[in-house]
C-alpha cells in the first residue's frame, strides 16, 4: 500500500507542471496572438503614427474580437495590456496583463467579422483608470478613433483631447474606430492562469510582481524596439 501511495504521489508531482501548462494554454495563445497582431499592424504602411505611439503610456492589443450570435447582443474580446515601467512611465515596457473588451456597440461595428483592436492609452490618468476597475470608454475615460498615417498635426490635436485612441483591423482594412460606450476590464481569472497565482493588473504592469512570460516575449520585445522612449511632455507625466 505504501509503495502504491508513493507511486501515485510521484506521478502527481511529475504531472503537475504538464497540467499547469495545459490550464493556461488559452491565455498563452492570446498573448502570442497579441504579439503577432501588433507586429503586423506596425508593418502596415499607413499605420498608427509613430509620434502617437511614442507618446502612449500603455497599449492594449485585442486579437480577433468577435460579435455574439444574433439574439445575444454585444461582443466580447480578450487581449493584453502593457505599460511603460517607472514612476513616470519612462522605462521599458512591462509584462502583459490580461484584459477584456465588451459592449453592444462593438458588435454593431464589427459587422459579423473577427476584428483586431489596438488601443493607445495616452496619459497617466487613462492608465490609472484602467488599473482600478471596469472602465466605460467615453464616460470614465475620454476615447476617440485614432488618426493614422503621417498627419502629425491631426494626430497631435486628437491626442490632446483623448485619453484612449482606438484602431481596428478587419478583412485587411486598418482604420481608427470609435469604441465609446464599450467597456474595458481586468481579466483577473486569465491573469491567474497565465502567471500561476492571483495577481492584479496593477501588480503586473506597475509593481512588476511578475516577469515577462515566454508567450509575451515577442510582444514586449517588439514594443521596446519600436518605441523604446516615451516622448510625451515630461510635465504631462507628473
Amino acid at each position: 500500500m505504501k509503495k502504491l501511495v508513493a507511486v501515485l504521489t510521484s506521478v502527481l508531482i511529475l504531472a503537475a507542471p504538464l497540467l499547469a501548462a495545459k490550464s493556461n494554454e488559452k491565455e498563452q495563445d492570446r498573448v502570442k496572438d497579441a504579439g503577432e497582431v501588433l507586429k503586423e499592424i506596425i508593418n502596415i504602411p499607413d499605420n498608427i503614427p509613430k509620434d502617437l505611439f511614442d507618446r502612449a503610456e500603455c497599449i492594449i492589443v485585442l486579437p480577433s474580437v468577435k460579435k455574439f450570435a444574433i439574439g445575444l447582443g454585444g461582443s466580447y474580446g480578450r487581449g493584453v495590456m502593457s505599460c511603460r515601467t517607472g514612476q513616470h512611465y519612462t522605462g521599458p515596457w512591462s509584462a502583459p496583463a490580461m484584459y477584456a473588451l465588451e459592449g453592444g456597440n462593438i458588435g454593431f461595428q464589427l459587422g459579423g467579422q473577427a476584428t483586431d483592436f489596438v488601443l493607445l492609452v495616452m496619459n497617466p490618468h487613462g492608465a490609472e483608470s484602467l488599473l482600478k476597475t471596469k472602465v466605460k470608454l467615453g464616460a470614465d475615460a475620454a476615447a476617440a478613433a485614432g488618426p493614422k498615417g503621417r498627419d502629425a498635426t491631426a494626430a497631435t490635436d486628437v491626442a490632446m483631447r483623448a485619453e484612449i485612441l482606438s484602431y481596428s483591423r478587419s478583412r485587411g482594412l486598418f482604420a481608427g474606430i470609435s469604441l465609446e460606450g464599450s467597456t474595458l476590464r481586468q481579466d483577473n481569472g486569465a491573469n491567474e492562469k497565465l502567471y500561476g497565482r492571483k495577481v492584479t493588473a496593477r501588480e503586473i504592469v506597475r509593481e512588476h510582481r511578475v516577469g515577462v512570460p515566454g508567450a509575451g516575449q515577442q510582444l514586449v520585445s517588439l514594443l521596446n524596439h519600436h518605441s523604446p522612449r516615451n516622448r510625451s511632455d515630461p510635465k504631462s507625466l507628473e
